[in-house]
């Protein structure tokens, strides 16, 4: 860059040039200041360019940016920069009519000048968090490459030892940007790695890193300030330009302004979309399991049949509506509102073209439902079959008779069991790679911190997210709901087990009557009875005095 100052009494004007110093040491006839100029010699500019070198090695770089699965950003550094000057005693009327060539030549190198800018402190903790995330970090730079090679040593995005990497790696780690552009796509491709570090880089060695990032199927996003950034940030699958020191031009270009322009804010992004798409997974996973256990047991159910060879369902339908809409669905909603896992930044990326139905998504499906229709069918079958006499009754789907108490009972314990199997495979979701009885593999605190995650977990209390105290307002409708389930399980176990006295009928999820139990006999009758409340938050089964109900 040059600039041009007139004196206002003699007309005369100084030209100041300022620029990379193998450049403008070019450029440069002199070198000193006054009196004391000496002729620009080869022995001088070598002994220009190792002050340069030494001061570069003091880690004195300006800006870095760029590339892989989610890439670089400012982290701000130190420059070395060279100054030089010319005097103009007749300077003509129009310098815009001078080409560039014509004003930065004849020059006197005044001396070096050492910018610093240290990298911000939390650059290096979002450099290794992108390490362990597999997210490779590359710097590309416009700075020396002694300047580049110290401060990327310094953030951690290349080794303090080179002597740990195999030789062809250790080579490919840092190159400049005239090394780089000598290779052809070919000879790039062959590299073993591409470079973390590229210093004095063009606008076009960028676009051809990028372009060699998508050859080897990396996702590349990219980070830019400058208009020379801005090719790019639009080659890049995603481009992020800085929101306070960015050019108009880089933002128009990019996918995404960076507010603060600090580099961990992308790493916190990745980071919360690797959760969001978790939490999706995990709501999907809990439905579809739900759903396909409820499938199985009803469509094998359809093998037993009453006398009138009709089959009989597993299940009411008012019980499936009460499962599908109400047991599911909060537990659900409270995997969406999940926090990230503890190890959500010590994974590899995502395959971007595989979606949310992973493989082992379809597999934990498959599994689950599988398990937990089984383990309901099991259960209809024991208490029809292992504790009752297997009497089906006549047309218990649609009506109650005093011969479909076997089947009613049946069904209030497969439709408990199923909220239990539902709830429970909620705890089991909250992380899909991770047991339920040790979620965080990096705590140290508890031996066996299966009770303190409970406690936590928000699909234990589905309405936690709705509330401020999430255990006390949202925990006793849940508890309320699982006791009332679990009395109707063991109710209709031990009912069965004993002769059922004419004076008492059990009704339960009868899709064309209320849920009500009650037992045909007097007023005055001594013999308790279950009947079904329909409360604000669950259905409770308590002793109520005997009435008589029509059938």
């Amino acid at each position: 860059m040059s600039v041009v100052f007139q004196e206002p009494n003699n007309g005369r004007c100084f030209i100041f040039v300022k620029g990379a110093v193998e450049r403008i040491i070019d450029l440069c006839t002199n070198v000193g200041f006054g009196d004391k100029q000496a002729p620009m010699t080869e022995e001088m500019k070598q002994e220009i360019t190792g002050q340069m070198t030494a001061l570069a090695d003091q880690g004195l770089v300006g800006s870095i940016m760029e590339v892989r699965e989610f890439m670089v950003a400012n982290f701000g550094v130190q420059r070395v920069l060279a100054i030089a000057r010319r005097t103009a005693d007749m300077p003509p009327p129009d310098w815009n009519e001078f080409s560039r060539d014509e004003v930065e030549q004849n020059l006197t190198l005044v001396g070096l000048a050492g910018l610093y800018d240290p990298p911000r402190l939390e650059t290096k903790e979002a450099v290794r968090k992108c390490t362990n995330a597999g997210i490779q970090v590359h710097m590309l730079t416009g700075d020396h490459p002694s300047t580049a090679r110290v401060i990327a040593r310094e953030v951690g995005i290349i080794p303090a030892d080179f002597g740990t990497l195999p030789a062809g790696v250790a080579q490919s780690m840092v190159k400049t940007a005239a090394e780089f552009d000598a290779l052809t796509n070919e000879e790039i491709d062959q590299l073993p790695a591409l470079p973390f570090v590229i210093a004095r880089c063009a606008p076009n060695t960028k676009v051809r890193m990028i372009d060699a990032l998508h050859r080897r199927g990396r996702y590349a996003a990219m980070t830019g300030d400058g208009v020379n950034d801005s090719p790019s940030l639009k080659r890049a699958d995603v481009g992020i330009a800085m929101g306070l020191a960015g050019s108009d031009v880089a933002k128009s270009a990019s996918d995404i302004v960076l507010t603060d322009d600090n580099f961990e804010s992308i790493v916190n992004a990745v980071e919360e979309g690797r959760r969001m798409f978790d939490n999706i997974q995990k709501f999907i996973l809990h439905l579809l399991v739900s759903n396909v256990g409820e499938v199985i047991l009803l469509i094998i159910g359809l093998a037993f049949r009453d006398r009138d060879n009709f089959s009989v369902f597993p299940l009411a339908p008012l019980e499936i509506l009460w499962i599908n809409m109400l047991t599911s669905s909060f537990p659900a909603f409270g995997l969406g509102l999940e926090k990230a896992t503890s190890d959500i930044m010590r994974r590899p990326p995502h395959d971007a073209k595989v979606g949310v139905f992973t493989k082992q998504i379809l597999v934990d499906m498959v599994v689950y439902g599988t398990i937990m229709g089984a383990c309901s069918l099991c259960t209809f079958v024991i208490i029809v079959y292992g504790v009752g006499n297997g009497n089906l009754g006549v047309n218990c789907n649609s009506k109650y008779s005093p011969e479909c108490d076997l089947v009613f009972r049946a069904r209030a314990a497969v439709f408990a069991q199923l909220t239990w199997l539902i709830l429970i495979s909620a705890w089991e979701f909250k992380s899909i790679r991770r047991s339920m009885f040790r979620f965080d593999p990096y705590q140290t605190e508890c031996r066996f911190p299966f009770f303190r995650d409970v406690s936590a977990s928000q699909p234990l209390y589905p309405w936690a997210a709705l509330t401020r105290n999430r255990f006390i307002e949202t925990s006793s409708c849940s508890m309320l709901l699982l006791l009332a389930q679990s009395q109707f399980f063991l109710s209709s176990i031990f009912l069965v087990s004993t002769p059922v006295s004419s004076n008492t009928k059990v009704l339960l999820g009868n899709g064309h009557s209320p849920l009500a139990l009650s037992p045909p006999s007097s007023v005055g009758s001594r013999h308790g009875s279950l009947s079904s409340e329909n409360t604000g938050c669950s259905t409770i089964a308590s002793p109520i005095e005997s009435r008589r109900m029509p059938h």
